[in-house]
């Protein structure tokens, strides 16, 4: 199977500089990149959350032969902050080996947009371009199942 990844930035998108914070999550995410577990299509990608309180979450993804069980770096990552007690997400690296920057899934935008809906997005690839944008440019229409009581239930 051969990954199709977004390569376009979104609109949004673009070549603005990358601050101290977003070098800090691009360098953890780069770190657990080789450990990625992709035996089918070959396309690693490590992903790193910052918490609300500067914890940096890292993770990689991990395919399956039944691959709607493939976790994505970026879920994973919002897993591993969830499990740590962090809820509340600021920003969000992403890094590939491909050449461009590589936007996150659908999956991946809507659960990231439920753990920060402003929360900044940093793509690179291995090449020298990056990408900064926020969740609400990615995805500006979430789904929310319950608007109204948002972040009520997430310290439990």
């Amino acid at each position: 199977m051969t990954p199709n990844p977004t390569m376009t930035p979104p609109s949004s998108g673009g070549d603005e500089a990358l601050t101290q914070a977003d070098e800090e999550l691009l360098a953890a995410a780069r770190e657990v990149l080789p450990r990625a577990h992709c035996p089918y299509s070959g396309f690693r990608v490590g992903a790193a959350v910052r918490a609300e309180g500067g914890e940096i979450f890292a993770a990689v993804n991990v395919e399956s032969a039944s691959f709607g069980l493939t976790q994505c770096a970026e879920r994973a990552a919002i897993a591993a902050a969830v499990t740590a007690g962090a809820h509340q997400l600021v920003a969000v690296a992403v890094v590939t080996e491909n050449s461009e920057p590589v936007a996150p899934c659908g999956a991946c935008r809507q659960l990231l947009a439920e753990f920060g809906e402003r929360m900044r997005v940093i793509s690179v690839g291995s090449g020298p371009r990056s990408w900064v944008t926020t969740m609400d440019q990615l995805l500006p229409h979430p789904f929310l199942a319950c608007p109204d009581n948002k972040g009520d239930d997430r310290a439990s």
